[in-house]
């Protein structure tokens, strides 16, 4: 429980200071960790220490896009990214009845597809400037604001920080369990058998 304890301090950090890099937008360890959390944590009430997380350092960033580009997340925009992260916990509970290398890999690309699909889909809900209509729709996911990185960009580094968060808090977990001799956790399911 330590080593997940302090990934996930490790991540409020590493998300707080990164703020600063637009190169590393969306490039964040939460959803891995929401996901992971529900996957590896025991007992189930620590799937919330990723929530925590988010709320936490979307305070900080906030003042930061307050100050730098004279943009907040509305109420709205964090209610649609925690229903995000409770769906990765979801997905995470679902892996969590069968993990294997397979199961966590589809499990994070779900996860990151999601996040990608419906926080843009909201963008184009409330957002003025997005046409309501089906090429409203696209721009938004691909395309975004002129002037902006296009949100494909953003899609490339929540993807690619996701697969690398899951890879980093799976190695930990299993180095951790390896070394106080405990069965890898990957195998903590027993592998289906074949009628007779």
């Amino acid at each position: 429980m330590t080593a997940a304890l302090l990934l996930i301090l490790g991540a409020i950090l590493y998300r707080i200071t990164t703020v600063y890099s637009t190169d590393l937008a969306n490039f964040a360890p939460l959803m891995a960790l929401a996901f992971c959390g529900a996957v590896y944590l025991k007992p189930r009430g620590w799937w919330a220490m990723p929530f925590l997380a988010l709320m936490l350092s979307d305070l900080w960033i906030n003042q930061v896009y307050a100050a730098r580009f004279g943009y907040t997340y509305g109420l709205g925009e964090m209610a649609v990214r925690a229903s995000v992260f409770a769906a990765a916990l979801g997905i995470g509970a679902l892996v969590a009845r069968r993990k294997s290398w397979l199961n966590l890999f589809a499990g994070c690309l779900g996860g990151s597809m999601l996040f990608y699909s419906v926080t843009n889909t909201s963008s184009w809900v409330v957002d003025p400037f997005y046409a309501k209509s089906v090429a409203g729709w696209w721009q938004a996911l691909t395309v975004g604001h002129p002037g902006f990185p296009p949100t494909l960009y953003f899609f490339r580094n929540t993807l690619v920080s996701d697969l690398l968060f899951t890879g980093v808090f799976v190695a930990v977990m299993e180095w951790r369990a390896r070394r106080i001799g405990a069965p890898s956790l990957l195998a903590s399911t027993p592998p289906l058998t074949r009628a007779a």
